[in-house]
């Protein structure tokens, strides 16, 4: 499930004092914009990682490249010069208002954050002066809006974990998610982060990246998420065969799943690996031959997208009517009994864990807690079960109840053993196994919103 926290309250835009190398034309673009957007984050060690990726890069891609940085709002930055001496490409820093061209290079400039609506460059200042500042989250959440089933996005060396809240957004969306391996990195904290959220498609060398982004786009034009045109009744026909074999040859069934979202999960795991195809006949015909992939697909079709206190209006009003009603109506000689289905990581499990834990301390009444949280995606349930979480759950999780729920680690949270005690994960499909009895409370959020 996609993420809700609103992106950071901005100023109006910069239209001026930016300066530029190589600037593209203002003005809304004139064609079809149907080539791949590829956003790079990087903050400590990220210059070296930068020279090295463009240097594995080719000449002409095809492709238009974001660089976000994390530099100082007050001093100009060197890095379009720093970095247009890699390539042939043309290397500008970034300017409001200007489209986005393939063979283009757009860096960020200092004190701004950057978004792209309509295949154009927006700038704008946070409103906040203080406290940590997100820009490639910022513009990964806008791609995410504008255009994320043409986004790759690209995590390298940097402390902290800009980066990996927007990744999240936008891989519910059809967005394609690489990082750097984190034993390479110079400073590991952004790309272990990013692998943390357990969304990543490919953790690799910098030097590996091109040859990967190669691979995604090589569809004809540079679109790496759109098929060739067919009759649409011999897509429905295709995915059905496709959702049939997997049902019958491997443990998942996605009969009932939004057909728009299956699609679209398909189309783009063809795009990938060795044996990418653009046709779903021989896709379907590369499945039957070999079960790694279909495994591969069943794993990508499981969309594990979630958060804390997602929709926090939601949580506000169980908080402040539902559980307090539940808990002072319940007899403490039974446990109070919630389930929640389609729990994927367990964000919303610990989510209601803590509000629940909350209001039977706050009623002083000896009621006992017994969750019970299940997904279809053991991968899921198992992360679930250990707890463990990126630094980037601060902007979700208040800190009072990261000091009273959750221990610092070093790259991260983990859920304390008092709130842990209170859940059961288990893998479970509720369309075939049976269902939790004796139930006071179901939220099965996370389910519903992926079914037809």
């Amino acid at each position: 499930m996609p993420k809700t926290s609103e992106a950071p309250s901005v100023r109006k835009p910069r239209k001026s004092g930016l300066a530029q190398r190589h600037v593209a034309a203002r003005g809304p673009p004139s064609r079809p914009t149907n080539f791949l957007i590829v956003a790079v984050g990087a903050s400590a060690g990220g210059l070296d990682a930068y020279r090295k990726l463009i240097d594995a890069l080719p000449d002409h891609t095809g492709m238009a490249f974001i660089f976000v940085q994390h530099l100082d709002p007050n001093h100009d930055s060197l890095l379009v010069d720093l970095l247009a001496s890699h390539t042939k490409m043309a290397v500008s820093q970034a300017v409001d208002g200007a489209p986005l061209s393939p063979d283009h290079l757009y860096v960020i400039p200092p004190g701004a954050y950057l978004s792209v609506k309509d295949a154009t460059l927006h700038l704008c200042e946070p409103e906040a002066r203080h406290g940590a500042r997100l820009p490639f989250d910022f513009l990964l959440r806008s791609l995410a809006e504008d255009c994320a089933e043409r986004t790759v996005c690209v995590v390298l060396s940097g402390n902290g974990a800009d980066g990996s809240d927007g990744l999240q957004v936008l891989k519910t969306r059809g967005g394609f998610i690489i990082a750097q391996d984190p034993d390479e990195a110079e400073y590991d904290g952004m790309p272990r982060s990013a692998v943390l959220t357990g969304l990543v498609d490919l953790t690799l060398p910098v030097a590996s990246i091109p040859a990967a982004l190669a691979r995604h786009g090589s569809r004809e034009g540079g679109n790496a998420v759109s098929v060739s045109p067919r009759p649409e009744h011999k897509t429905q026909d295709g995915v059905a065969a496709i959702i049939d074999l997997l049902r019958t040859c491997t443990s998942h069934d996605f009969t009932l799943y939004k057909q728009g979202t299956l699609q679209r999960r398909i189309e783009r795991r063809m795009t990938m690996g060795a044996g990418s195809t653009r046709d779903l006949a021989g896709y379907l015909a590369l499945l039957k031959a070999d079960r790694a992939e279909l495994e591969l697909l069943a794993k990508d079709l499981l969309i594990n997208v979630t958060s804390f206190f997602r929709d926090p209006k939601v949580f506000d009003y169980l908080a402040k009517t539902t559980i307090p009603e539940l808990v002072r109506a319940h007899a403490t000689d039974q446990p109070l009994r919630i389930w929640i289905a389609g729990c994927s990581t367990g964000e919303e499990t610990y989510s209601l864990a803590m509000l629940l834990r909350e209001e039977i301390t706050a009623s002083k009444r000896n009621v006992k807690l017994q969750i019970f949280a299940s997904d279809v995606d053991d991968d899921a349930v198992a992360q679930a079960r250990d707890g463990r979480y990126p630094e980037t759950i601060a902007a979700e999780v208040s800190p009072d109840r990261l000091a009273r729920f959750f221990s610092k680690e070093e790259f991260g949270y983990k859920v304390s053993p008092e709130l842990r005690a209170n859940v059961v994960f288990t893998v479970q499909d509720v369309l075939s196994d049976p269902p939790f009895s004796r139930i006071d409370f179901i939220s099965c959020r996370n389910l519903l919103i992926y079914l037809g």
